[in-house]
C-alpha cells in the first residue's frame, strides 16, 4: 500500500489502526517472553475500548436499540476477566473491523448516489450584452440569464437551448445511455452533460429549483431514511441478546467454568443483524438510481416488494399521451361545402386558445399539412368541454359532442372504431365535421403487464376519465383485468383507497394523477420532468419515459427484500449455531472471535448482492401492437 493510501486508511479507520498497533505490540511482547506485560497491555486496551463503547451502549439502550454494544462490552469484560486477553483484543478488532466493513460496503452501495452529489454544478458562465462570459456561482443564476455551456460541461440550471442544435448526455437523470439531440427552443435539464460543441441557453429557473437539485434532494432523502426492515432487524436484537445471555449462562452453569460464559458471548455479537439490512437497502436504492428510478425512502422498497395490485392511468402512461390525427369525418348532408383542410385549419386556429392536450395535437396536425393558422379574437375556453373563437370571418367552436351539439345545427355523431375519439367542429352555428384522434398504446405495455404478473402482482386495474368503450379497448389490448372509466380525480382516490388486495401501486404521470398517487401505497410518477420530479405525491420517480421501469422497480424491491432478510437470518442462524457449539466447549474464545468476523464478512458481502440484478428475464412485449386510443377533453 502506498504511503498516501496508508495515511488515508489510518485517518478513515483510526480504531482499526489503533487495535492493530496494540496487537502488534502484544505479539512482540509474547515473542520476547514478556507474557504478563502482553496480558496487561491487551487487557487494558480492551477495557478502555469497552468503557468508551459503554457510552454508545447506554445511548442505544435509551433509544430502544439493543444488541451489538451490550453483547460486545460484556464479551470484552468477560474475556479479560477469565484471562482470554487475545480473544478480547480480537473482539475489539472485530468491532472496529465490522464498522469499517460497514463503511466500505455502504460506500460501495451508495456509489451512484454519491456521484450525483459530486457532479452538482458549482459554476456557470453568464454572458452580458454580447461581451465575454463571466464566471458566477451556479446559485447566482437567475431566470432569463443567458449562459454559455462549454464542451463536456454540466448544464447548471434548467433552461432553453438558444444555439441551433446540441447533443447532451442525460444518463445521470434518466438512465438512458445514448446522447439526446436537442434543437433550438428545446428544454435543457440541469445535470445533463454537453457534447463536443459549446452552446448558449437561457435559464428558466434557479439552481435550487432545477431538475438536478430536486433529484439530489430525493436521493438524500432516500439515503437518510430507515426502512421498516432495518427497524425490524433492531427488534430481532432483543430476543437475540436474551438468548445469547441465556446460553452463556447455561454453559457456565453446566460446565462450572466461567470461561465458557466468555466463549459463548464471543460468538454472539450480532454485527450482521444490524449491518446487513441497511447495506442491502442502500444497495437496492443505488441500483434503482443507476437505472433512472429515484426511490424517495427506504420503506418504499419493502412496499414495492409486496405489491399485490397495480393501477394504471391511461393517457400518458399506458399510451404515449400524444394523440395524433387519424382522419377527418365530414357530415353526410352538408349545407355548404368545406374541405378537410379548411375544417382542420379553422379547428386548429381556434385550438390556439385552448390548453387541452388535444388542442396541441390538432395544431400539430394542421402544421403537418402546411396549413397557416388564422389569427383569432374573442376566444373563450370552456373548461373540459371545448373552445370558441372568431377566426378570420368565422365563429368557430371545437370540443366534445355535447358542447358542439348545443351550439350548432345539423350535428351528426361520428362513427368511431374502438379506442378512437372525435373532436367535433362547428362553424357559424352549423356542424361541419369531426376530427378523429387516436393515441397508440406503448409498445412495451403488454410486456410490462406480463412482467408484473410474473412478479406476483395479482390484480391490475385501469383508472381513467375516458368513456368506457375507449377504456375497455386499451385495457383489453394491454392485458388489464379490471376497468373503471369516467373517473374524476376524487373518484380515483376513493377507488384506490377501497382496493382490498394491498399494497397498491399506482402508476401515473405525476401531475394530473397527484391525488391518487398520494392515496396509493406506492405512487409511481413515470417520465417525470422538471417540477414533476419533486412531486411530493409520488414515492417513486421514474426519470425515463419508459413504462417497463415500473416492473424493474418492483423487481429491485423484491430482490432487495430477499437479500436483506436472507442476510439477517444467515447472521442469526450462524451465530446461534456457533453459540450452541461454544456452550459445549467446542469453540475456544480466540477461534470464536475469528469465526464471528467471518460471519460478519459473509453477511455483508451477501447484502451487497442487491447492487446487482438477478437472473435476466425477458420483458419483450407479447402481442404489443399499437392500438388506437385517445384521451378525452
Amino acid at each position: 500500500m502506498r504511503p498516501a493510501s496508508l495515511r488515508t486508511a489510518i485517518l478513515q479507520f483510526p480504531l482499526v489502526a489503533a487495535t492493530l498497533t496494540a496487537g502488534a505490540a502484544v505479539i512482540l511482547m509474547l515473542a520476547l517472553g514478556a507474557a504478563p506485560a502482553a496480558q496487561w497491555t491487551a487487557s487494558a486496551y480492551a477495557l478502555l475500548i469497552a468503557v468508551i463503547r459503554s457510552g454508545a451502549m447506554i445511548k442505544a439502550l435509551i433509544g430502544g436499540r439493543w444488541g451489538i454494544d451490550l453483547l460486545a462490552v460484556t464479551a470484552i469484560a468477560a474475556t479479560v476477566a477469565v484471562g482470554e486477553y487475545v480473544a478480547a483484543l480480537i473482539i475489539v478488532l472485530m468491532l472496529a473491523g465490522g464498522e469499517a466493513l460497514e463503511d466500505i460496503a455502504q460506500g460501495r452501495a451508495t456509489r451512484e448516489l454519491r456521484s450525483l452529489l459530486e457532479r452538482t454544478p458549482q459554476t456557470a458562465h453568464r454572458q452580458l450584452n454580447g461581451g465575454p462570459p463571466e464566471d458566477i456561482p451556479a446559485d447566482a443564476v437567475r431566470p432569463g440569464d443567458v449562459l454559455l455551456i462549454k464542451p463536456s460541461e454540466v448544464v447548471p440550471v434548467d433552461g432553453v437551448l438558444l444555439t441551433g442544435t446540441g447533443s447532451f448526455d442525460e444518463s445521470m437523470l434518466t438512465g438512458e445511455s445514448l446522447p439526446v439531440e436537442h434543437t433550438e427552443g428545446d428544454t435543457l435539464l440541469s445535470g445533463s452533460v454537453n457534447g463536443d460543441n459549446a452552446v448558449n441557453m437561457t435559464a428558466t429557473s434557479t439552481a435550487k429549483d432545477s431538475q438536478y437539485s430536486q433529484i439530489v434532494a430525493l436521493v438524500q432523502e432516500a439515503a437518510s431514511s430507515r426502512p421498516p426492515v432495518v427497524r425490524l432487524a433492531d427488534r430481532y436484537a432483543v430476543p437475540f441478546t436474551l438468548l445469547a445471555f441465556a446460553l452463556a449462562g447455561a454453559g457456565w452453569y453446566f460446565s462450572q467454568d466461567p470461561g465458557r460464559f466468555a466463549q459463548v458471548l464471543v460468538v454472539a455479537t450480532p454485527c450482521p443483524l444490524l449491518i446487513a439490512a441497511p447495506v442491502a437497502f442502500l444497495a437496492g436504492t443505488s441500483r434503482a438510481a443507476r437505472s433512472g428510478i429515484i426511490i424517495k425512502n427506504g420503506g418504499t422498497l419493502e412496499q414495492l416488494a409486496r405489491v399485490q395490485t397495480a393501477v394504471f392511468d391511461k393517457t400518458g402512461t399506458l399510451t404515449h399521451g400524444r394523440p395524433t390525427l387519424h382522419g377527418i369525418r365530414l357530415p353526410k348532408a352538408e349545407a355548404w361545402p368545406i374541405s378537410e383542410d379548411r375544417l382542420l385549419q379553422l379547428a386548429a386556429s381556434a385550438e390556439q386558445y385552448s390548453s387541452h392536450v388535444l388542442a396541441s395535437s390538432v395544431i400539430a396536425a394542421a402544421r403537418q399539412r402546411g396549413l397557416e393558422l388564422l389569427p383569432g379574437s374573442d376566444a373563450n375556453e370552456h373548461a373540459t368541454q371545448g373552445v370558441t373563437a372568431t377566426c378570420g370571418d368565422h365563429r368557430v367552436v371545437v370540443g366534445k359532442p355535447g358542447f358542439v351539439r348545443s351550439v350548432t345545427t345539423g350535428f351528426e355523431e361520428a362513427d368511431l372504431a374502438g379506442g378512437q375519439l372525435a373532436v367535433y367542429v362547428g362553424v357559424d352555428g352549423r356542424f361541419v365535421g369531426a376530427l378523429v384522434m387516436s393515441d397508440p398504446l406503448r409498445a412495451n405495455a403488454v410486456g410490462t403487464l406480463t412482467g408484473l404478473r410474473r412478479l406476483g402482482v395479482r390484480e391490475t386495474l385501469l383508472l381513467t376519465g375516458d368513456a368506457r368503450p375507449t377504456a375497455e379497448q386499451i385495457a383489453s389490448q394491454a392485458g388489464i383485468s379490471h376497468v373503471r372509466a369516467g373517473c374524476l380525480p376524487g373518484d380515483k382516490v376513493s377507488i384506490v383507497a377501497g382496493l382490498r388486495k394491498r399494497p397498491v401501486m399506482m402508476v401515473g404521470d405525476g401531475v394530473n394523477d397527484a391525488p391518487v398517487l398520494a392515496a396509493a401505497d406506492v405512487g409511481v410518477a413515470m417520465g417525470a420532468k422538471g417540477s414533476t420530479a419533486a412531486s411530493e405525491s409520488a414515492d417513486v420517480v421514474i426519470m425515463l419515459d419508459d413504462l417497463s421501469k415500473a416492473v424493474l422497480a418492483v423487481e429491485i424491491g423484491q430482490r432487495t427484500m430477499r437479500i436483506a432478510l436472507a442476510s439477517i437470518w444467515t447472521g442469526i442462524l450462524l451465530s446461534v449455531g456457533l453459540m450452541i457449539a461454544a456452550v459445549f466447549g467446542y469453540i475456544p474464545a480466540v477461534a470464536g472471535a475469528l469465526l464471528q468476523e467471518l460471519v460478519d464478512l459473509a453477511t455483508i458481502l451477501n447484502a451487497l448482492r442487491a447492487l446487482r440484478g438477478g437472473r435476466k428475464r425477458s420483458t419483450t412485449p407479447v402481442g404489443g401492437m399499437p392500438v388506437s386510443v385517445a384521451g378525452v377533453r
